[in-house]
Formats: C-alpha cells, sequence, structure tokens
C-alpha cells in the first residue's frame, strides 16, 4: 500500500512543471505580441482611422485648421484621381511583365542548378544570388548609371554596335524597371526553387529514367508537380512585393521626367503625404493599395491550394 504518495506526488509535479512551462512560454511570447501590436497593429488602426477625416480651414483659408469627418470621400477622391488609377494600370503592367520573366527565370535556373555537377553548383549559386545582395537602392543607382546616355558604357556600347536605345524614354522606362526588378530578385527565388527541387526524392527521379523518361520529361513531369508549393509561396511573396514598387521608379525619376511624382500608387501616397501634405488622402491609398494585396492574396492561395489539390 506504500506505493500511493509516491504516484501521488509524481502526478502533482507533472501538472506543476507544465503550468510554470506555459506561464514561461506566455513570458517570453509578450514581447513579440507587444512590438507587434506596436508595430503593425496601431498603424494600421490608425491609417485607418485617419482616412475617414480631413483637414479644413474656416473662411477664406486663413483660419485654423479643423478635423471633419468625411467617411469615404478621401476614398473617393482617391479612385477619382487619374494619376492614382493611371499608377494602378501601369503597376498591372509592370505585373505583367516582370512576374513571368522573374519567376520563369528563376524555374529555369533551378533546374539547371539541379542538373549540374556538385562542384560547379556552388559557383552557380552564389553567381545567382549576388545581385540579391545588392541593396534595393543601390542597385536602382547602378541601373540608372548604365541607363543614363552620355556616361553609361553600355549605352555606348549599344550604339558603337549600331543600336540606339534610350532606356529611359517614356516608351522603354517601364521594361527597364522591369530589367532591375529581374536582376534583384530572380536570384532569391532560384534559391528557394532549388531548395524544393533537392527535396524531391532521388528514387523517383531514378525510376522515371529506368523507364526511359529525358531530363525534359522528368522537369515537366516530375519535378515541377513536386514543387508547386514552393511556387506557390514565391507567387504570393512576388505579387505582394510588387505593389510595393517604389524603390526604383523613385531612383531613376531623377534620371527622366518620364517617371513622374505618381507614377505608381506608393509614389503618389507619397506625394500625397509629404509634397502636398494631405495625410489624410495618403492613408486612404494605403489602405487602397493594402486591400488590393490582400484580395490578390487570397485569389493566389485558392488558386494554388486548387493546384496542389489536384
Amino acid at each position: 500500500m506504500a506505493p500511493e504518495a509516491p504516484t501521488f506526488v509524481r502526478r502533482t509535479t507533472r501538472s506543476t512543471v507544465t503550468g510554470t512551462g506555459g506561464r514561461t512560454a506566455s513570458l517570453f511570447l509578450v514581447p513579440f505580441f507587444t512590438l507587434f501590436a506596436v508595430a503593425i497593429i496601431a498603424p494600421v488602426v490608425y491609417s485607418i482611422v485617419l482616412s475617414f477625416y480631413t483637414q479644413q480651414k474656416s473662411g477664406l483659408g486663413f483660419g485654423e485648421a479643423k478635423t471633419v469627418f468625411v467617411g469615404l470621400e478621401n476614398y473617393a477622391q482617391v479612385f477619382a484621381s487619374e494619376s492614382f488609377v493611371g499608377g494602378i494600370l501601369r503597376l498591372g503592367l509592370y505585373c505583367l511583365i516582370y512576374i513571368p520573366l522573374m519567376v520563369g527565370g528563376a524555374i529555369v535556373f533551378a533546374l539547371l542548378l539541379d542538373a549540374t555537377v556538385a562542384k560547379a553548383r556552388k559557383l552557380f549559386q552564389l553567381l545567382v544570388f549576388l545581385p540579391h545582395a545588392v541593396p534595393g537602392v543601390i542597385a536602382a543607382l547602378i541601373w540608372a548609371y548604365l541607363y543614363t546616355p552620355g556616361i553609361s558604357p553600355l549605352v555606348q556600347a549599344l550604339e558603337s554596335g549600331g543600336i540606339q536605345i534610350n532606356f529611359l524614354d517614356a516608351n522603354m522606362v517601364l521594361p527597364a524597371i522591369v530589367n532591375i526588378g529581374v536582376w534583384e530578385w530572380t536570384g532569391y527565388n532560384v534559391i528557394i526553387i532549388f531548395t524544393a527541387l533537392q527535396a524531391v526524392p532521388r528514387e523517383v527521379l531514378e525510376a522515371a529514367r529506368v523507364d526511359g523518361a529525358g531530363d525534359i520529361r522528368i522537369a515537366m513531369g516530375i519535378k515541377m508537380p513536386m514543387i508547386l508549393p514552393a511556387l506557390s509561396v514565391i507567387m504570393l511573396f512576388t505579387i505582394i512585393g510588387t505593389l510595393q514598387l517604389f524603390t526604383e521608379p523613385t531612383i531613376l525619376a531623377k534620371a527622366t521626367p518620364s517617371i513622374t511624382s505618381s507614377w505608381v500608387p506608393n509614389m503618389w501616397a507619397y506625394d500625397a503625404a509629404f509634397i502636398r501634405h494631405d495625410l489624410n488622402q495618403a492613408a486612404a491609398a494605403s489602405i487602397i493599395i493594402a486591400g488590393l494585396a490582400a484580395l490578390l492574396s487570397l485569389l493566389v492561395t485558392r488558386l494554388s491550394s486548387r493546384m496542389n489539390k489536384s
């Protein structure tokens, strides 16, 4: 009959340890949730509230400004702005060119890396990833130098070959910015896809080769379907990142008049906030951009889920 007491003690100790572990985990999570609320939730809520108000001055505009609730008026004015709508259309064209080029190039490079010998693979990974290690501002400055006529060795080399191209012309500046984005982000996505390819079971590939499948058939029929989750993540991050386009056109705007202060939606919001000093319209524009990103992310996620299930 003596063993009853030790059994009771062990159960009590176990529950005490579990309770202590839960409190310790909560204690460590408090700084994260506090920072998340202060840095993420609070600014979003403040922007939403700010977008429903405007600043109005009494009299002939010389009186003190008053904060007035206007509801959805700021949103209506943003959508009525031709420059903002034009920026969205321009951004959509940018996505149609940039996403297929970047994602397609990343897939091709990753498949080539997966097929190379082990000694050359490390070198190719480094060379492909290096452009992503360059900060976005520096990359934009480098390409602005390479695009500027009169000082660019690239333009001079093309001219010596009889090719006249003005990369900063109104018709060429969008492809020029697409080129910067592809140069910056292809290597990053190559690493993600290559990592997914390394997780493909080698016995499946060997079995396909035994059945007589060639490299192209293996790549398209076995490897690609098995890395669809990785491609879904890339598409999601790419769409969200594309909607945040700001740095490259802002830098190139210093070198060409083809890029205005409202060339893309983020530049429009920046101009509204810091040039026109209309924080309320800037907040409304920011919420519209965030809502568009959330909608596109939802569509990509659902489409990816259906493709993965099939």
